[in-house]
């Protein structure tokens, strides 16, 4: 009798055989695979609540900024080992190696309140050796909500001058934090802005807030960053709760500023009207733009930001990534925070199917589709298309994650399990103690 790993290493070499009868090769596939990062986003372990301290009160009593998190599955993580605890957990039940993404609430500070504007990269210290001794990557945001400076609803493009310019020298020195991750665990630190800015109901004045922030924006990246260091990101959005009608940030501000100031653009996949997908706007602004930011999401009516499943928007992602030869260039990040459920199980799903999407894209016959479409073939194009929905994916992605020393199929989920049942269920029992 077969052991599992010997079923699963045949069955990957009988799927091997019928991809190549298409002129795949999969080994090269999993290699291309393999080189994949990942940003795995820190707010989904913790709510969007963060460690920091304003006035001696958590700064998560209120994110602001338009965000909400729903549901209270028990053993959030409430300090920075349990976040990197729960984070080394997901990362062990995913393929490859990854990114964590850190927002500068995420600060320790000592318990002492250090202003947004006067934080150090000594205050993400821990975070840093915590990543380089894991070969893990960084990347960081701006922290422009959940504060009483961002009460009314304007941060970059507050019309207020000593408003505007705290967060002015606030994105300044985070830019210097990233920086100092990118140069510490050696690769470089994505660092994305972006702001709530906006209102609830239909402004007089559109133009002055974007004029401000425009200007805001160009103090905020006036000193030259070594790009080995620190990859400058700025993130557009339709509308969110209390801005409903107007957002200064729009889509295409920052498309316009990411073009001119050869910085990177974000797309976020649940900020934009729900018509809308950004897989079609991928080759198009990357005629212009340096590289991509992409926060991959999943928006339902709006963006609430639900856990990535592996649905047609997400495997038209992932193939817009490879067939345009893009993977270079873009810089692939999840974006969600879903309470509802374990949150290191949230982790796991979105990035291990975004990991599957990228391969089902890998293993498409590129260049036979490619001359099809050339030659006017589309009936054979669309016949090619639909059979390689029914070719032996799972084989391979389950060999990839034997090669990975990470659980096939389902059985990550034990592991998930038992991590709750020694370690989570712990922090809830100590909380209803206390």
């Amino acid at each position: 009798m077969m052991t599992s790993s010997q079923s699963i290493e045949s069955a990957y070499q009988a799927a091997k055989e019928r991809y190549a009868e298409l002129g795949v090769d999969c080994d090269q596939a999993l290699l291309r695979l393999s080189a994949v990062k990942l940003s795995l986003h820190c707010w989904q372990g913790d709510d969007v609540a963060g460690f920091e301290r304003l006035s001696g009160e958590s700064a998560s009593q209120d994110i602001g900024g338009g965000l909400a998190v729903t549901g209270n599955y028990p053993g959030r993580a409430r300090t920075p080992n349990e976040l990197r605890a729960d984070a080394e957990q997901a990362f062990s039940l995913i393929p490859g190696k990854h990114r964590f993404n850190l927002h500068a609430s995420y600060a320790e500070t000592g318990g002492e309140t250090v202003q947004r504007s006067e934080l150090r990269p000594e205050h993400f210290a821990a975070w840093m050796e915590w990543a380089r001794d894991r070969g893990l990557g960084l990347d960081f945001n701006p922290t422009f909500f959940g504060h009483p400076l961002a009460s009314d609803g304007f941060t970059l493009s507050h019309h207020q001058r000593s408003i505007r310019e705290f967060w002015i020298q606030h994105g300044i020195v985070c830019r210097e934090i990233a920086a100092e991750m990118g140069r510490f665990v050696g690769q470089p630190c994505v660092n994305n802005v972006w702001i709530p800015d906006g209102m609830k109901d239909s402004p007089f004045d559109r133009s002055a807030p974007r004029q401000r922030l425009l200007e805001a924006l160009d103090q905020v990246f006036a000193d030259p960053m070594n790009p080995s260091h620190v990859l400058d990101a700025v993130e557009c959005k339709l509308f969110g709760l209390g801005s409903e009608s107007y957002v200064v940030g729009s889509h295409e501000f920052y498309l316009g500023y990411a073009i001119t100031r050869r910085k990177l653009l974000c797309l976020d996949a649940g900020h934009f009207h729900p018509t809308e997908v950004i897989s079609d706007k991928i080759s198009s602004v990357l005629n212009y733009v340096e590289g991509l930011l992409l926060h991959v999401s999943r928006g339902v009516r709006w963006d609430s930001d639900h856990v990535v499943t592996l649905t047609d928007e997400l495997l038209a992602i992932a193939q817009e990534l490879v067939r345009g030869g893009y993977l270079g260039r873009v810089q692939p990040g999840l974006d969600f925070f879903d309470a509802s459920i374990n949150r290191i199980a949230a982790w796991v799903i979105g990035a291990r199917n975004l990991l599957k999407a990228l391969l089902i894209a890998l293993l498409e016959p590129a260049d036979t589709l490619r001359a099809l479409e050339v030659a006017g073939d589309y009936t054979g194009r669309l016949a090619m298309l639909e059979e390689l929905r029914f070719m032996p994916f799972a084989a391979i992605w389950d060999y990839h994650c034997l090669n990975s020393d990470v659980p096939t199929g389902h059985r990550w989920l034990d592991d998930v399990r038992d991590y709750e049942a020694r370690t989570v269920s712990q922090r809830t029992a100590k909380s209803r103690k206390d």
